[in-house]
Order: C-alpha cells, then sequence, then structure tokens
C-alpha cells in the first residue's frame, strides 16, 4: 500500500472551496497521506474527490448568541448606573440625574427615531409602495437592515456612555465624568460629516444636504425636503435639549449644579429655548410660501397658515417668565390656550384631509408574502379608528411639549416626546402611500418602470 504513493497537487480543485486559498501539501513530510487517500479511494470509489470543509456558525446561532451578548450588556449596564446613583446623596441625585437625562435624552430619543424608520422601510419593501421612486432614490439607498445596523449600534453606544458618566460621577472622577457627554457629542458630530466613503458617505451627503435646502429654501421643494422638515417638527425637544447641552458644554458646566438656576446663561428661561423650538416651523413654513411662489396652489398658502399656528402657542408659553403672575392668568394663559386649540384641531384635519388619503383601505399592508402583520392589519377598519383617534390625541398632547412653561417634569416630557415620534411614525406610513398614489395616477406604470431603469443606472447617487 505504501510503495505508490499517490500524488495531490496543491493546485488541485478538490482540496479548496470556491473564493479560498488553495491547500498546500509537502509530499516529504506527509507523504503517508497519499496512502490514505488511496486506500479511501478504493473504499469509497475512485472518483470520489477529496473535499476539506469549514465549519461555519449557521445564523440562528449567531442571532442567538448576539442577543445573549446584548441582554448582559444592558443588564451590566442597568446593574452599574443603579449601583451609582444609589451612592450619591438623597440631595444631589434628582438634580444630577435630571442633567445626565438632559446630555443624553435627544441621542436616545434620535436612536428611537432611526429604529422606527427601519421598521417604516421594512414594510414598505414588502408591501407595494415603491419608496424608492418616492423619495427619488438610487438602488443603492439604505435597507431596513442597514438602518436597523445604525440604530443597534446607537443603541449600545448611547447607554454605554450615560452608564460611565453615572459611574465616574458617583466615584468622585468628575473630571472624567464631564468629558464623556463631550467626547459622544464630538463622536457623532465628526461621523455626520466624516468626507471619506466609509459609513454610507452617500447617505451622509444627502442627509445633510436635505437639511441645508430646509434651512434655507431658495430652491423648488422636492418630497424629501418637506417630508423631512415635517419630522424634524416631531423632533423639536431633541433640538432644544441639543441646544441646552451643548451651551452648558461651552460653558464648562457638565457634571455640575451651576446651570440650575432659571435665569442663568443655560438656564430653562433664556430666549434660546422658544428660538429652537420654532426653527423647525418656520423652515416649514417658509417651504409652503416656495412652494406656493412655484406652483400658485392656495393649498400651499393654508398648509403655512397651519405651521403659523404653532408660532403663538411657543412664545406665548415662553412669556409665563417674562411677564407679571397676574397679567399670565388674565391675558395670556387664555391666549395661550386658545391658540393650543386652534394648532391642534388645524394640524389633526390637516393630516386625516390632505397628508393622508383615507378615501379606501390602505394597501401599504398588503404584503407580497402573506405573514401576521398583514393579516393583522390590512384591510382591518379597526386601524383608521386607531390612527385617527391617536392622531388626535397626540396633537393635543403634542402642544405640552412646544409650551416652556409645562416642562418641569422631564419623565413626563419624555413621555410625550416618545408618543409624537410613535404618532409621526404611523404618520410616515400614510403619507408616504399617499404620494405613490399620485405618482401612479399621473404616470403610467410603464412610463414609471422606464424612469425607475434610468434610476437605476445613475451614477450620482444620493441615499436615504
Amino acid at each position: 500500500m505504501f510503495e505508490n504513493p499517490a500524488t495531490i497537487s496543491s493546485t488541485s480543485p478538490h482540496l479548496r472551496k470556491s473564493g479560498s486559498k488553495s491547500v498546500f501539501i509537502d509530499p516529504g513530510v506527509h507523504g503517508h497521506l497519499g496512502g490514505g487517500v488511496s486506500e479511501m479511494g478504493d473504499l469509497k470509489g475512485s472518483s470520489s474527490p477529496l473535499h476539506i470543509t469549514t465549519m461555519v456558525p449557521s445564523p440562528i446561532f449567531l442571532w442567538r448568541f448576539k442577543v445573549i451578548l446584548f441582554l448582559f450588556w444592558a443588564l451590566c449596564c442597568c446593574k452599574i448606573g443603579w449601583d451609582s446613583v444609589m451612592r450619591m446623596s438623597i440631595d444631589l441625585r434628582d438634580l444630577f440625574l435630571y442633567e445626565a437625562f438632559l446630555y443624553y435624552n435627544p441621542l436616545l430619543l434620535v436612536t428611537m427615531m432611526v429604529w422606527l424608520w427601519g421598521v417604516n422601510l421594512w414594510v414598505f419593501s414588502q408591501g407595494s409602495v415603491n419608496y424608492a421612486k418616492v423619495f427619488d432614490l438610487d438602488h443603492n439607498h439604505l435597507t431596513h437592515r442597514e438602518m436597523w445596523k445604525c440604530s443597534m449600534w446607537m443603541t449600545i453606544i448611547v447607554p454605554t456612555s450615560m452608564t460611565a458618566y453615572l459611574y465616574l460621577y458617583s466615584h468622585g472622577e468628575v473630571s472624567l465624568a464631564a468629558s464623556q457627554p463631550v467626547l459622544l457629542y464630538i463622536a457623532f458630530a465628526l461621523v455626520l460629516i466624516f468626507p471619506f466613503d466609509i459609513f454610507y458617505l452617500s447617505s451622509r451627503y444627502f442627509l445633510l444636504r436635505t437639511l441645508w435646502r430646509i434651512a434655507f429654501p431658495l430652491q423648488p421643494i422636492t418630497f424629501p425636503d418637506f417630508f423631512l422638515a415635517d419630522i424634524l417638527t416631531s423632533m423639536v425637544k431633541v433640538f432644544s435639549d441639543l441646544e441646552r447641552s451643548v451651551c452648558r458644554m461651552v460653558h464648562r458646566q457638565v457634571a455640575t449644579i451651576a446651570w440650575f438656576e432659571a435665569d442663568a446663561v443655560c438656564g430653562s428661561h433664556q430666549i434660546a429655548i422658544p428660538l429652537v423650538l420654532v426653527f423647525p416651523y418656520i423652515c416649514r413654513l417658509l417651504q409652503c410660501l416656495r412652494q406656493y411662489k412655484d406652483t400658485k396652489e392656495k393649498s400651499s398658502l393654508l398648509n403655512a397658515l397651519k405651521y403659523s399656528t404653532a408660532v403663538p402657542v411657543i412664545f406665548l408659553s415662553a412669556l409665563k417668565y417674562h411677564v407679571m403672575a397676574d397679567s399670565w392668568t388674565s391675558f395670556y394663559r387664555p391666549l395661550w390656550l386658545f391658540s393650543s386649540v386652534i394648532n391642534s384641531l388645524y394640524s389633526f384635519y390637516w393630516d386625516v384631509t390632505r397628508d393622508w388619503d383615507l378615501s379606501g383601505f390602505t394597501k401599504i399592508f398588503k404584503f407580497s408574502r402573506p405573514s401576521a402583520i398583514s393579516n393583522l392589519l390590512y384591510g382591518r377598519q379597526w386601524v383608521y379608528f386607531w390612527v385617527i383617534g391617536s392622531n388626535l390625541v397626540l396633537r393635543c398632547a403634542w402642544t405640552y411639549k412646544l409650551s416652556a412653561h409645562l416642562r418641569h417634569n422631564y419623565i413626563t416630557v419624555f413621555t410625550i416626546t416618545a408618543m409624537e415620534m410613535l404618532r409621526r411614525f404611523q404618520w410616515v406610513f400614510f403619507r408616504v402611500e399617499n404620494e405613490w398614489n399620485k405618482i401612479t395616477k399621473s404616470h403610467p406604470m410603464g412610463e414609471i418602470s422606464l424612469e425607475e431603469d434610468k434610476l437605476l443606472g445613475s451614477t450620482t447617487p444620493h441615499d436615504v
């Protein structure tokens, strides 16, 4: 058996898998392998090749392993954070938690919105609404999986930084604790503006360009422009807290209680707060005026009027800190209540009658493949009662956040802000479907397919 050892070529196709490196065998060192192969050939037949396979973990195993790691990380963060808070004195505990909440609340809400946008994209991909056509995207646009990957990393990074902040402060490392939110904000800003072709450069460029077009609506308004601007109006709480957080970082007030005075530089009575709150509404109002200039449609003026109703709600609320108590109770507070009711009802009316098309059953939940979600939501009347009813309630509740004098309970404010994002999340489904219905009615399907082919062949991608 050992007299005529078989010779195996180092480049034999039987010794490698597609896409893998060649397997080299030294006959001088492993000469006995040839006899083994020859003997196996006698047993199995000379036509049986020698296969070398690699062990690859199954996707289910990897998914379960990641879930276990995530739960372990979450448990560690909760345990360390709780122990850190319990180490602080009772007098400073609430103040410090409020400060920590202020720094990390905006990024947590942004993370939540990214998660929800991923769910929106997943539903669009399962149904008949071509959201890539609606937003004029090329074939390289971010999918729901990529959005969820981004949101997962944000879900890990932000609470980890917050846990480090609590731990370092409670153990007396005040300067290191103060650096945690500063480094986190700088990192997020650098990732967003990083000019190199990593981390979805074209998508980040598209986002920044759209934000620029929103801030300076000097060009014709596109659907992504006012769609993103509408979402930003639901995130004014994020921008308000971002302004206060950055102000404290600039004035070196992080991990201190120097900011707690309401009339301080970064206090809760500053005029910068209502200015930040009103900015997205002013941008949206200017977009409507620009739209009227281009199209001469009166509905654009009526839409502009809707956004203008938010201005008195914001500034009348801010006046509480700058007028006498009797004047506020007898004159300004009734005006604020009246303007709040007008803004909520007008916005609700516009959502149902203009932004959405409820003339027939929505097809947004009619998936190409049957699923439990599709069976639960598609063609069900309760979906419409829920959407309309919850939209009315949350529109009225959102007035609470627009009012600066009602923001002392930060847990309540966070809850209402999260609920507003959920309202905007369900608004997205019907708003995008309404736009898709307009496209399909104004262009035959053949023309749409032709335009999609041209779009897919575009050499200048812009992703969301």
